[in-house]
C-alpha cells in the first residue's frame, strides 16, 4: 500500500492523484508467416544496403483508462483486420524506400511476378515499427471512439533486434 508522503505545508487533500491506466499486449509471434525482405539502401556502411529477409514479429501495447463492459482493454478478437494487413504487407513480400534509387528495378521485378513489392515511406525496423503504428492507432482510435489508444508497437526482426515506436 502506497502512504502519502508528509510535505511540510502541503495538505493530502491538494495533490493531484494520479490515473490508473489499464493496459494490454498482443503479440504476432516470429511463426505468423510474416516473412519479408528489406533493402535499406542507405547503410552504405552496412551488408544491411543488401536484400535480406526476416520473419518479423510484432508486440501492440494498448492503454486506457476504462474497461469496457467485460472489463478489457481491448477485445483481442476485434484485430482481425489488423492482422490481415500485417499478413498483405510483410507475408513474402519485398519492403523498399519510396526514395531507394533502384525503386524503377524492384517495380520491374513486381511487374514480371518476381517479388511482390511494398513500398514505405522508409525502411528499417525503427522505420517500420513508426508505419506499422500509425495504422494500428487509427484502426484502435476507430474501433473503441478514443477510448483506447495504441501506446507502442515493437518490431522484432530476431531475438537479438527489435525497435520500439511510441507517440
Amino acid at each position: 500500500m502506497n502512504l502519502p508522503v508528509a510535505m511540510p505545508g502541503i495538505s493530502p487533500d491538494t495533490i493531484p492523484q494520479a490515473r490508473e491506466i489499464f493496459r494490454s499486449t498482443k503479440y504476432y509471434d516470429h511463426n505468423e508467416g510474416l516473412s519479408c525482405c528489406f533493402r535499406q539502401w542507405r547503410a552504405t556502411h552496412s551488408h544491411c544496403r543488401l536484400i535480406h529477409g526476416y520473419a518479423l514479429a510484432f508486440k501492440f501495447v494498448f492503454a486506457t483508462f476504462e474497461l469496457d463492459e467485460r472489463n478489457w482493454c481491448f477485445d483481442f478478437g476485434g484485430l482481425k483486420p489488423v492482422k490481415a494487413w500485417l499478413k498483405d504487407l510483410f507475408d513474402h513480400t519485398m519492403l523498399v524506400a519510396q526514395d531507394d534509387p533502384e525503386l524503377a528495378r524492384f517495380e520491374a521485378l513486381h511487374r514480371d511476378g518476381l517479388v511482390n513489392l511494398r513500398v514505405l515511406p522508409a525502411v528499417g525496423c525503427e522505420a517500420t515499427a513508426k508505419h506499422v503504428f500509425g495504422h494500428v492507432a487509427a484502426f484502435v482510435h476507430e474501433e473503441t471512439k478514443g477510448r483506447v489508444w495504441l501506446e507502442s508497437v515493437e518490431v522484432k526482426e530476431h531475438g537479438g533486434n527489435s525497435a520500439i515506436y511510441s507517440r
